[in-house]
């Protein structure tokens, strides 16, 4: 895969809201499966689609303990992404 075919597919996983939900619910540490399923408005099949789109995007990462998968953000960088859209947001609804 080309360098511009890695950049696409990593900010197409990061402008689809359930993702950007899942990454700024990871921004604060690693979560399982279970908790990032909380208070959510999608299903466990959902959820895992999404994240498999982000793991693939290099976006995640994914950790099993036991029965659970825990997951968190491979690079923190990407919040600094996700925020740097969120200042220029503001910006365009001034």
């Amino acid at each position: 895969m080309s360098q511009i075919e890695n950049e696409i597919k990593l900010l197409k996983a990061l402008a689809h809201p359930i993702r950007l939900k899942i990454i700024k619910k990871l921004a604060d540490g690693e979560l399982c499966v279970c908790k990032l399923n909380e208070d959510v408005e999608f299903s466990q099949s959902n959820l895992s689609q999404h994240l498999r789109i982000l793991r693939e995007a290099k976006v995640v990462k994914a950790r099993k303990e036991g029965m659970w998968i825990h997951y968190s953000i491979l690079d923190r960088k990407i919040l600094d992404i996700i925020g740097m859209i969120e200042e220029l947001s503001n910006i365009t609804n001034d």
